[in-house]
């Protein structure tokens, strides 16, 4: 079987090996496991591997590199009136050649993804939604032009859509879908973390305003002014950085926020089996990593009420559910700082829960939608 990916995610090439952002990687891993050869359409602009790049393990790749483009600008958009035809070609001459149609969206790519897929009625598709498909949830424009596309089955024939969470009023190719981390062979019984002493906190994520990292700073902060012997350690990367280096000195919290960088899976591991709480006050998810890795590692989440997120939490039994309420936050999170009993609930329903979702049942379900 010939695989075609169509993904916006940037990758680079070193060492005679094609690398892209780790957990996108691992999960095409799986996938390319069971077919014969992957034609791979992506931007190709990577300089150097990274703590959190990987490498394909398929040795039949066929990289059909393509130019990157978003319209945020006027001169953005007349550089991609010019890119357009020559990426939809190659889209085109990939999906023709391949035997199994694979889309990464939301994304720029997916769009074009969506649009070209529309001529291919007869072969097999999947399409990976890795955003919020809350219908209500406000979003850019090109995002719900994709959900539409997808969830039209006169236009979109022979597609199953995987999706976050479970949703009313879906059609019938939309396939409620998760995502995993680990591997069976990987569970190890977590010891209990009192809540006595230091309380530690994480952030794992990207450093931007939709994922908020300087919310997570916030309730840290109320918490030691309320005299909390508190810490939070922020893993990632991103534009808002100098923003968060700034207020972390004018704020002087230099000894309970520190900054990591990007880190490695299993340096993120160790720090979910140390921590008490997985912070994530994220405006927009699909199925949030994070949240899931942190409850397999008894670090309970403490994460905003977007897309799957209350499904995952159990509406606050496996976690806590914020409002992005400072001051309401803050008391939510210190009524279960003064109850052990319930913390070590809460912690225990969700060690169990995320345990279910292992990259075990997620390859047995990939195998499946391959050979359907």
């Amino acid at each position: 079987m010939t695989f075609c990916i169509i993904t916006h995610v940037a990758h680079g090439f070193q060492n005679g090996a094609y690398f892209a952002y780790s957990p996108y990687v691992r999960e095409m891993n799986i996938w390319s496991k069971y077919v014969d050869k992957v034609i791979l359409v992506a931007p190709l602009n990577l300089k150097d591997k990274t703590a959190i790049d990987i490498g394909y393990n398929h040795q039949n790749i066929e990289f059909r590199k393509v130019a990157s483009y978003h319209f945020l600008s006027l001169k953005s958009t007349f550089q991609t009136l010019f890119k357009l035809p020559q990426i939809v070609f190659e889209i085109y001459k990939a999906m023709k050649q391949s035997d199994h149609i694979h889309l990464r969206c939301p994304g720029n790519m997916g769009l074009l993804g969506c649009l070209v897929q529309i001529l291919f009625p007869g072969k097999p598709k999947t399409a990976k939604y890795a955003g919020n498909w809350d219908v209500k949830a406000k979003q850019p424009l090109s995002y719900r032009l994709q959900k539409w596309l997808l969830s039209n089955t006169f236009l979109t024939k022979n597609m199953q859509v995987l999706v976050y969470g479970e949703w009313e009023n879906s059609t019938k190719n939309i396939k409620p879908f998760f995502t995993a981390s680990y591997f069976e062979k990987d569970k190890v019984e977590v010891g209990p973390r009192t809540l006595e002493g230091k309380i530690a906190f994480v952030f794992v994520g990207t450093l931007s305003n939709g994922k908020q990292p300087l919310y997570a700073i916030e309730l840290v902060e109320q918490l030691y002014k309320k005299g909390y012997d508190v810490q939070l350690t922020i893993f990632g990367e991103g534009i808002e950085r100098k923003e968060i280096e700034n207020y972390i000195v004018s704020h002087s919290l230099e000894n309970i926020v520190f900054l990591k960088g990007n880190q490695s899976q299993e340096t993120i591991k160790q720090a979910y089996l140390e921590n008490h709480f997985v912070v994530l006050p994220s405006l927009s998810e699909g199925w949030p990593k994070v949240v899931a890795e942190g409850m397999f590692w008894g670090c309970l989440p403490i994460a905003s009420k977007v897309s799957c997120v209350p499904n995952m939490l159990e509406n606050g039994n496996r976690g806590l559910l914020l409002e992005l309420k400072l001051e309401h936050d803050v008391n939510k999170i210190e009524s279960i700082l003064k109850d052990n009993k319930l913390y070590q609930e809460k912690v225990n329903n969700a060690i169990h829960w995320s345990r279910h979702y292992t990259l075990d049942v997620f390859e047995t379900e990939i195998k499946q939608l391959l050979q359907s």
